[in-house]
């Protein structure tokens, strides 16, 4: 009786086997021409890049494409790392120089060196690291955008925003979440040095709210809450596109600014791997690249890109900072107790 029912359970551990096999073959036949790529909120947006993206690489490629809405960049890191040993994405989108170490550590990336690298600035592909794990696929500057309408003058340095005019009168981004957010910490940290903490208790009391991420808080400064929301130089082209110009302009600060680099990388066991190299190469292609100016407002990282005539409207940074990426993780702990009033 014994060696029937052990007869009996070895036969159903196999049939279980052979089922469990022809799932998974099936789940990676069902990906062969699909592939999964994770982006933040606003790439997805009704105007972002995202749609124009995938219908063009469609045409182009014959692979389709399924985007997966992660929140900001840095939920598209931690969902990454999250899924590490069991993947589904294939292509992570927005992982940025400040972010690039974290994603570097945990091992969610593989290599890859795309067509068309040459086109891309050394000083871009070295910002996130020459390792082939991420490619850049834009860039820009992080910097106030400032309501002209609104009744307080324009800050023309960092300082400014704490003084007693300007309570509650900034939007800023959670830089746990969100890579303005973490970039305007960058920003900070690189300006004051170690003294970052002494300016962000100084600032504490000009903050509105601090956004989870960069819609929810460009969206509020739109809608007239405040004056003042920390985003790109780049952002300024949007409104001398569609909107208005004169009323909302980025203000560049001579003690300096901070980039931000954004990158784009295959998973490690990405289950469509070919689909997800081919994703790269048109992301960094002329194509891909010119979807780009108008859909993210950030500068196309291929030089080769065409720029529409409302970037030509954008304030020059003169003088750019470099910050280690480690200095700032290191800082936003600090930052949130401040914020918080815990520090």
């Amino acid at each position: 009786m014994n060696k029937i029912i052990n007869y009996v359970c070895i036969g159903i551990l196999a049939i279980c086997s052979i089922t469990a096999a022809s799932c998974r073959k099936t789940a990676r036949a069902g990906r062969e021409q699909e592939v999964v790529v994770y982006v933040y909120d606003s790439f997805l947006g009704e105007w972002g890049a995202g749609p124009l993206l995938a219908a063009a690489f469609t045409e182009r490629t014959g692979y389709t494409v399924r985007f997966v809405n992660c929140g900001d960049a840095a939920d598209v890191l931690a969902k990454a790392i999250v899924e590490k040993d069991n993947t589904i994405a294939d292509v992570l989108i927005g992982i940025d120089n400040n972010m690039a170490p974290r994603a570097r550590e945990e091992g969610v990336l593989a290599a890859y060196q795309p067509a068309g690298m040459a086109a891309i600035p050394a000083e871009l592909v070295s910002a996130l690291g020459t390792d082939g794990l991420l490619t850049p696929y834009d860039w820009s500057t992080f910097a106030f955008i400032y309501d002209t309408l609104s009744t307080v003058p324009a800050p023309t340095c960092l300082e400014d925003l704490t003084r007693p005019e300007y309570e509650q009168r900034v939007i800023l981004m959670d830089p746990r979440t969100s890579t303005p957010g973490l970039g305007f910490v960058a920003w900070t940290r690189a300006v004051f040095g170690d003294e970052y903490a002494a300016y962000w208790r100084q600032l504490r009391p000009s903050i509105l709210t601090m956004a989870p991420g960069w819609s929810a808080g460009y969206g509020l400064f739109t809608a007239g809450e405040a004056p003042l929301v920390i985003s790109y130089v780049t952002s300024a082209a949007y409104h001398a596109a569609y909107d208005d110009a004169e009323r909302y302009r980025a203000l560049v600060f001579d003690q300096g600014h901070v980039t931000q680099v954004e990158g784009a990388g295959i998973t490690a066991g990405a289950p469509n791997r070919s689909g997800a190299e081919a994703f790269l190469d048109y992301l960094v292609s002329s194509e891909g690249q010119a979807v780009l100016p108008l859909t993210q407002w950030m500068y196309p990282a291929n030089y080769n890109t065409p720029m529409p005539d409302c970037y030509a409207t954008l304030p020059a940074v003169t003088t750019t900072l470099a910050i280690q990426a480690d200095d700032v993780a290191a800082a936003v702990p600090v930052v949130m107790d401040i914020v918080a009033g815990a520090n």
